[in-house]
């Protein structure tokens, strides 16, 4: 899974043949999360309130 940013210890990435909706991964520490682009919502997973 290619890294798409790397920032305060959180990595951004993306699979280029994922499912719908269309999301990145958030992963910080322990945490790990799925993005929605188009909303910005968590669709799966859990981060600190910090980090979102």
């Amino acid at each position: 899974m290619p890294t798409i940013s790397q920032f305060f210890g959180i990595l951004i990435r993306m699979y280029y043949d994922a499912h719908n909706p269309p999301h990145f991964h958030v992963i910080y520490g322990e945490y790990e999360a799925q993005i929605n682009i188009n909303t910005l919502e968590i669709i799966k997973g859990d981060l600190p309130k910090r980090v979102l």
